[in-house]
């Protein structure tokens, strides 16, 4: 960790605004990203992320130097959108992701140039974004942040089945609106 970071984080911990607002200045961009991976829209992650440094700057006394500052705020912001989404979840009434009808995706067996799909990044967050919360959320975990399944059930709360489940379900339904946009009727994700 540089001077600078350390000098910033106890101003932080001092409560100094200015300190404060250095930190969110450097890591803001990244925050947002892992928020809106999570989030629905760009407002919900902008809510998630206002709360996630909310909990940074209550918690930062807490942050121990071992492993990476940004790691440490990156997790807080993963726990605080899951917190949010779990939250969400028990408002709405119809909840049940497993009623989407799996649909069936052909895996390509040829592995050429010529096979391989470019989508823009911003077009692939707002496929990510369009699936339904616990496969999101279980997708986001296993590919981005790679957690194990084991990870991923401790920290929903659920089985290992149940997430190893979710990110097939996550991968068909993503391949099958991918295939839907390129017009390719092959497309697998591994």
């Amino acid at each position: 960790m540089s001077e600078a970071d350390k000098k910033i984080i106890k101003g932080c911990i001092k409560g100094k605004r200015h300190a404060q607002n250095e930190l969110y200045k450097k890591h803001v961009s990244l925050m947002l990203a892992i928020c809106l991976r999570y989030a629905k829209n760009k407002e919900e992650a902008e809510d998630i992320l206002q709360e996630g440094f909310i909990k940074v700057f209550n918690n930062i006394k807490g942050f121990r130097s071992e492993g990476s500052f940004e790691g440490w705020i990156k997790r807080i912001m993963i726990n605080t959108a899951i917190t949010h989404i779990k939250q969400n979840l028990k408002h709405q009434y119809h909840t049940d992701i497993d009623e989407i009808e799996e649909i069936h995706v052909v895996a390509e067996e040829k592995k050429d140039d010529d096979s391989v799909v470019k989508i823009p990044q911003a077009k692939l967050m707002s496929i990510i974004q369009s699936l339904p919360e616990g496969y999101k959320m279980v997708f986001n975990l296993y590919v981005f942040e790679q957690l194990t399944h084991k990870e991923i059930a401790n920290m929903l709360g659920v089985s290992i089945n149940t997430s190893k489940s979710q990110l097939s379900k996550a991968r068909k339904l993503l391949s099958s609106k991918i295939a839907l946009i390129t017009g390719n009727k092959k497309i697998a994700l591994t």
